[in-house]
C-alpha cells in the first residue's frame, strides 16, 4: 500500500474523497508547524490559534465519522484507531499545558516542540497506515460519502482541546454543539486580544477565560464521557 502522501488527489478519488480532504489538511498543517518553528511572541500566538482551528475540528471529525468506519471495515480497526486516539489525547493535554505556561517560561519551548512532534507523528500514522488501509477496503463511492460527512462535521466542530470529553461516540457527538459555541467565542476574543492595545487586551482575555470556564463545566458532564476507551480517559483535573 502506498502512503497517501505519495498519491495525487486524482489517485485519492478527487477532492471530495475523505482521503483527499485529509491530505489537504495535512499539507496545511505542515505549513503551520513550520511557521510555529520560525516565529515567536504575538505572531507565534496567532499561528497557534490558526493551528488549533485546523487540528481540533480535523481530529473531531475523524473521531466522529472516520474512525467508526475504520473499526467497521477493518478487522484490526479498533487497535489502529486507538493508537491515533491516544495521539489525539496527548495533543489535547499538551495544548492545555502550553496555554497555562508563560510565553517566556523555561518549559514552554519543550512543550511546544513535543506538540509539533506528536502532530507530525499523527500525520505519518494516518497517511502511511490507517488511510491506505481504508482506501484498500472501501469503494470510491463510500470514500466520497465519508468525505462529505467528514467535511460537514469538521466545519461545525470544537476548535479547542477538551481532554475530558470522550474520543468516541456518543460522548463526543453530544459535546459537539455546546463546545463549538464556547470555542469559537474564545477564538474571536483571543484573536482580538493579539492585536488590541493593552487596555482592551485585559478585558478580552478575561472574557475568554470565562468562556473557557463555561466549556470546562460542560465537558465534565457525565454524558460527555460516554463511549471513551479507558486508555484515553482522563479525570476533571486534566482539563
Amino acid at each position: 500500500m502506498r502512503s497517501i502522501s505519495e498519491q495525487s488527489l486524482r489517485d485519492l478519488g478527487g477532492r471530495t474523497s475523505v482521503l483527499a480532504r485529509q491530505k489537504l489538511d495535512h499539507v496545511e498543517l505542515d505549513r503551520l508547524l513550520g511557521e510555529l518553528e520560525r516565529t515567536g511572541g504575538a505572531e507565534q500566538r496567532r499561528v497557534l490559534l490558526r493551528t488549533y482551528r485546523l487540528v481540533f475540528p480535523h481530529a473531531f471529525a475523524e473521531e466522529s465519522v472516520l474512525w467508526p468506519a475504520i473499526r467497521k471495515a477493518l478487522p484490526d480497526g479498533h487497535a489502529l484507531t486507538l493508537r491515533v486516539e491516544r495521539e489525539h489525547q496527548e495533543v489535547n493535554e499538551l495544548v492545555i499545558r502550553l496555554e497555562h505556561l508563560e510565553s517566556d517560561g523555561p518549559e514552554r519551548d519543550g512543550v511546544l516542540r513535543r506538540l509539533i512532534t506528536v502532530l507530525r507523528e499523527d500525520v505519518r500514522d494516518e497517511e502511511d497506515d490507517l488511510l491506505p488501509r481504508l482506501q484498500a477496503a472501501l469503494p470510491l463511492s463510500r470514500l466520497r460519502a465519508l468525505g462529505l460527512a467528514w467535511e460537514v462535521v469538521r466545519r461545525t466542530a470544537p476548535t479547542r482541546p477538551h481532554p475530558v470529553v470522550s474520543r468516541r461516540p456518543p460522548g463526543n457527538v453530544v459535546a459537539a454543539l455546546p463546545l463549538t459555541i464556547t470555542d469559537r467565542v474564545r477564538d474571536l476574543l483571543d484573536l482580538a486580544a493579539t492585536t488590541s492595545p493593552s487596555k482592551a487586551r485585559s478585558g478580552l482575555t478575561a472574557a475568554s477565560t470565562l468562556a473557557a470556564r463555561a466549556a470546562h463545566a460542560l465537558e465534565t458532564l457525565p454524558i460527555m464521557r460516554r463511549g471513551e476507551h479507558p486508555s484515553t480517559a482522563r479525570g476533571d483535573d486534566a482539563a
